[in-house]
């Protein structure tokens, strides 16, 4: 767990779980994880399958919290009073804005996408191991990933090109 667990926290929070629900769901990681320790084959590394219940559980969490911004929404409230997290306008420096735009873009995907994103270029695990995360073969991860990059260098195209504009 000690090994693990800040590692399971980042790739949390960049699922776009806020701190107290990322927090949330490493625990519940770690608890389905203990349950079903019997069931692990030592087939792959033990962090990938760790990762893997890590991303189901973050997965069910965010399905959760849709089906609740869905319910607020019907009840006749504003989404935007829900709240923005794009910094603050006296935090804004460039770099910083950039970052917020970078942050926004890949919390934008769908999870499909974000996951191999993450996995590969953010928390930098190797192909081979970020498939195995997603239980996917390689040609298949890779044609994922490479349409989240797509995704991404495309909305920040949109971010910089209204940025010149500014």
């Amino acid at each position: 767990m000690r090994l693990h667990a800040d590692r399971l926290y980042a790739v949390v929070i960049r699922f776009g779980a806020p701190g107290g629900e990322a927090e949330e769901i490493v625990q519940e990681t770690f608890v389905r994880a203990w349950r079903a320790i019997g069931r692990f084959k030592g087939e792959s590394q033990f962090f990938t399958w760790l990762y893997r219940i890590a991303i189901n559980e973050a997965k069910r969490h965010m399905t959760r919290r849709a089906a609740q911004l869905e319910r607020v929404a019907s009840d006749d409230m504003a989404l935007e009073s829900i709240g923005d997290r794009a910094p603050s306008p006296q935090l804004r420096a460039e770099h910083q804005d950039l970052r917020a735009a970078l942050e926004r873009a890949v919390r934008a995907l769908p999870m499909d996408y974000r996951i191999p994103l993450v996995l590969r270029d953010i928390e930098g695990l190797s192909t081979a191991q970020a498939a195995a995360v997603m239980q996917l073969r390689e040609p298949a991860f890779k044609s994922r990933l490479h349409r989240a990059r797509l995704a991404v260098r495309e909305a920040m195209e949109d971010y910089l090109d209204v940025e010149d504009q500014a």
